[in-house]
């Protein structure tokens, strides 16, 4: 009977605990942190316009050694070639495969590895005439043009044909905040225009139209973000878009002062160290 009531009497005791997760009715709110709203970007963009290679590369001293000793396991290796299935017998042509295939053997192998087996110089030095005379009734033989281009020597920077070797990129120089700066042809950007459409307007806008370009893709290869002298200034960032350059030459607009082409070095020399260190990674080395 004692336990009866015992248990009734904690049936009817109301709970006075809470749960520890629950929040107290009395505990005061905390103010929350007005943030101050960030001014928008201003947008930009740059072309970075390239001139490709026009010759190709010359070789270094170890690729010219390699080619020379694989020159060499390629003739040591190879079928002698049936020549007198191909060429008359005492012909003028088998005479002069004869002669520049001992050439391509001494070039191998070195002068001493192959032996004249003329017994009669006055023949040797006739049989040679007469494959000159014939190389050259068949057009063969004719000065290549240079590789070095007159504007090398002369220095003309503003020249598409100099280092034909190499990739040149243009350049733009103009005043900003009373100072010459060097840097590449840039722009804004409007509100209904994509990135690569304002890309292409301020190339135009700055170079003239006497240029014909084209932009490689719709996607920008770089974003640079100039240093801000003053925080609460709207941040400027800049898109870099990788153009080629496939005819004509610049025409400087109003408020260019020069431009040029140069490479990956010359660049270099010209470019603020900032601004330098954003874009040297979007330059070919060659």
């Amino acid at each position: 009977m004692f336990r009866r009531q015992a248990i009734s009497c904690l049936r009817r005791t109301p709970q006075s605990r809470t749960l520890a997760t629950e929040a107290s009715s009395t505990e005061t709110s905390r103010p929350q942190p007005v943030l101050s709203k960030k001014p928008k970007p201003r947008l930009s963009t740059a072309i970075i316009l390239n001139r490709s290679p026009i010759l190709t590369r010359s070789p270094t001293s170890f690729e010219n050694a390699y080619y020379t000793y694989q020159a060499r396991v390629r003739r040591a290796l190879h079928q002698p070639f049936p020549y007198d299935f191909y060429f008359k017998q005492g012909s003028l042509l088998e005479t002069r495969f004869n002669l520049e295939e001992k050439d391509r053997e001494k070039a191998s192998f070195g002068p001493t590895f192959v032996q004249d087996d003329y017994q009669d110089l006055a023949k040797v030095e006739a049989d040679k005439a007469a494959v000159k005379l014939l190389a050259q009734q068949e057009g063969e033989g004719e000065s290549l043009a240079p590789r070095e281009h007159p504007s090398d020597k002369s220095g003309d920077i503003k020249s598409l044909d100099r280092a034909g070797e190499r990739n040149l990129y243009l350049l733009l120089k103009s005043k900003e905040n009373g100072k010459d700066v060097w840097r590449f042809p840039q722009g804004g950007v409007e509100t209904t225009d994509f990135l690569h459409q304002a890309a292409q307007k301020d190339l135009h806008a700055e170079c003239g139209e006497g240029i014909d370009t084209w932009i490689v893709s719709r996607a920008p290869i770089g974003v640079y973000k100039p240093p801000q002298s003053d925080p609460s200034a709207p941040e400027d960032v800049v898109f870099f878009y990788k153009a080629h350059i496939m005819a004509g030459q610049v025409r400087p607009a109003e408020g260019i002062q020069d431009f040029a082409w140069l490479t990956k070095q010359e660049i270099e020399q010209r470019l603020d160290k900032d601004y330098w260190g954003n874009v040297k990674d979007m330059l070919s080395d060659f």
